[in-house]
């Protein structure tokens, strides 16, 4: 029997290739899938397809995809470990010319900037994960009621990390769509700076607290700081959107190539860093069939997105990810220079009546 995630990317690239894309589907599956044979690396690599996965938060673990199965990337959200890992990697590998080529080529992902380190998907865990050396901002994106790409993981501001401006109270009991909101309401209602889940009485899940390393001390943020003055954001820890985390991206390398930082002892290390990093924002639409609150359609997610990636000027920069393929083979026919990330779960997940027809796998 065929393998599922092979037919999908397969059919993934038949599509990308008739629309003449110049950028490649990628297959993003949970790196227990590799674990467990359920993805077949080697007829991935057969078909030319490149794996990264999510999100393995340890480094043996880290390791063994690495070097036993062979991945491409790795999503993380501590990726400080991930980069000591491949220095020491790299050190290990010294005199294997192929082992060297593959960590050259080797996608390393913060994700949602490095939850670890600081509260996700806000300007300071962007600065964080460039700082840190990856290659990848990891990010998601909604859509706001006046068409805005706005960076937050969930349909709502999450009361464990995000807390209202005024001082009233923001539980799981009065949540706030972010589907229900202008981008400038968003900015105006809420600041995102609570750290490692550690309020109780949120209502909501905890997760972990990754150690009680994660902070939100702006000390440990001076280019943030001086970004959100730039941008006449309340604070650092604003909610933000896709086009100004790509403002944001620029200004990193600019701090350190020219601007206050250029007089740090990292700064010529960290300008590169900011001049290279690239942003995977995903798209998150829920298929029909799980949909609960109302959310933007699929061509509307390409819109604001899309849109934020051409006004900046990102197009050499950005790819673009979603569990909803939909939305993917969208920006294949429209964006065609973006490499498009097929992110999976389990096998079962394929079978989703909101599967493409082109994207079957039975």
């Amino acid at each position: 029997m065929p393998n599922p995630f092979t037919t999908l990317m397969v059919k993934a690239a038949a599509h990308a290739d008739a629309h003449h894309d110049t950028g490649r589907p990628v297959l993003s599956p949970f790196y227990p899938t590799v674990l467990n044979g359920d993805v077949n690396m080697d007829e991935l690599h057969a078909h030319n397809i490149r794996v990264v996965v999510w999100t393995p938060d340890s480094a043996g673990t880290m390791r063994t995809l690495i070097e036993k199965f062979h991945v491409d990337g790795i999503i993380t959200d501590d990726p400080e470990m991930l980069m000591s890992l491949l220095a020491q990697l790299r050190t290990e590998a010294k005199g294997d010319p192929a082992k060297l080529h593959a960590l050259d080529t080797f996608e390393s992902s913060a994700h949602r900037g490095g939850r670890a380190d600081r509260p996700e998907n806000t300007i300071p865990s962007f600065e964080n994960g460039i700082d840190s050396g990856v290659s990848v901002l990891e990010t998601d994106t909604y859509v706001t009621t006046d068409g805005v790409s706005a960076i937050w993981h969930d349909a709502y501001y999450t009361p464990h990390t995000c807390r209202r401006v005024d001082g009233t109270p923001y539980t799981m009991d009065n949540l706030v769509y972010i589907h229900d909101l202008s981008m400038a309401e968003a900015v105006k209602t809420f600041v995102c700076d609570k750290t490692a889940y550690s309020e109780k009485g949120t209502g909501g899940k905890a997760p972990d607290d990754f150690g009680g390393k994660q902070t939100s001390d702006l000390s440990f943020s001076p280019v943030s700081v001086a970004f959100a003055k730039k941008e006449n954001m309340p604070s650092p820890y604003s909610p933000t959107n896709a086009a100004q985390l790509f403002r944001f991206m620029k200004y990193y390398e600019w701090y350190y190539a020219k601007g206050p930082g250029k007089s740090s002892p990292l700064a010529k290390q960290r300008a590169a860093y900011g001049a290279r990093v690239r942003v995977a924002p995903e798209t998150k639409i829920e298929p029909p069939e799980m949909e609960k609150h109302g959310q933007a359609t699929p061509q509307q997610f390409v819109d604001a997105l899309g849109g934020a990636i051409r006004t900046e000027h990102m197009e050499g920069r950005a790819e673009i990810q979603s569990f909803y393929y939909p939305t993917l083979l969208l920006f294949q026919e429209q964006y065609p220079m973006l490499s498009t990330y097929y992110l999976t779960a389990t096998p079962k997940m394929l079978d989703m009546q909101s599967m493409p027809a082109e994207l079957k796998v039975k």
